[in-house]
């Protein structure tokens, strides 16, 4: 496989993994074509046009050394431009971050719509939930703005080693992974729902390192309630007012990938549980599933930039 066709591969397993149906995501692509038609020529030189195929703007190749036959894989949750000359040393043909970077990083916070969706789904009214989100996606975009895009992408140039990112459709992989087996457990108290997620290797690993589960919010001997995988995919963290709505909505219990303090009190002001499952292991899970997809393939994977590598092509 090249480039391309492992980042097909990624986009279609971000898509099959979806919280959305196919259709919404069609419908999310057809009011993109329909953003860049409206601009002004003189416009339409600017606008993103991965937008118009790919649903996830935090996704997607940013060098290809156009290599035919892609063999060892450096894969990684954060890639530095030191990282790119260790894999270019290592005679590595690829390498294949998880967090945005270059362009994907600038593309973050549109990503976040997807929220929108997730939230109706749980029963929040989508009325309440555009207004929350979109008040963060514009902080998000801000927040983004002055960052470096560029550093590790222009090293990965310099060094002539091809370089891609896979976020969202890799933190859905995770998010389904977690949410099919919380389900199948039907756990009735939060020590349940922590008994369960402490049954994946990649939370054992992080438990060892001293980053595994931990209970935010609430008591372990508490009733779960309506559990909602809630905070894994979409981009990054969604709005802290978001809470209440959702436990109006009937919603008892979140798990999430990580939660900063000032989430952690409005979840615990409406009576929310918070699992905290881990940021990096959390991150390895998702990418885990899709990297087996090309170790199934003969490609061999190298993890390093922080990955928890657990293989379960040979299990498939």
């Amino acid at each position: 496989m090249n480039i391309k066709e492992i980042y097909k591969l990624a986009i279609e397993k971000g898509i099959e993994n979806d919280f959305r149906s196919k259709k919404e995501i069609n419908e999310y692509l057809r009011l993109k074509k329909e953003e860049y038609d409206d601009l002004p020529r003189d416009e339409k030189g600017y606008f993103d046009k991965e937008k118009l195929t790919n649903p996830y703007s935090d996704s997607r190749i940013h060098f290809d050394s156009e290599k035919k036959d892609i063999k060892r894989i450096f894969a990684g949750i954060d890639v530095t431009p030191g990282s790119i000359y260790i894999a270019e040393e290592l005679h590595g043909d690829l390498i294949i971050n998880h967090h945005p970077v270059g362009l994907a990083l600038s593309g973050l916070d549109d990503v976040m719509n997807y929220q929108i969706d997730q939230m109706e789904q749980i029963g929040i009214p989508v009325n309440i939930a555009e207004k929350l989100i979109h008040k963060r996606i514009s902080e998000v975009a801000r927040g983004v703005n002055p960052a470096n895009h560029y550093e590790t992408v222009d090293a990965a140039k310099l060094m002539k080693i091809s370089l891609m990112n896979v976020h969202t459709p890799a933190d859905n992989l995770s998010a389904q992974f977690v949410m099919k087996k919380i389900e199948k457990a039907k756990p009735r108290y939060i020590k349940d729902i922590m008994k369960t997620l402490m049954e994946i290797p990649e939370y054992q690993e992080a438990s060892r390192q001293g980053s595994g589960p931990m209970l935010f919010s609430g008591s372990k001997n508490n009733r779960c309630g309506k559990v909602a995988v809630s905070e894994f995919t979409g981009g990054t963290d969604g709005s802290k007012e978001i809470y209440q709505a959702m436990a109006n909505a009937g919603v008892g219990t979140i798990i999430s990938m990580h939660q900063g303090e000032e989430y952690r009190k409005a979840a615990e002001a409406a009576h929310i549980n918070v699992i905290v499952a881990g940021h990096i292991s959390s991150d390895s899970l998702g990418m885990n599933l899709f990297l087996d997809e090309l170790e199934k393939r003969g490609m061999k994977i190298i993890p390093f930039g922080g990955l928890i590598r657990i293989s379960r092509a040979k299990n498939k």
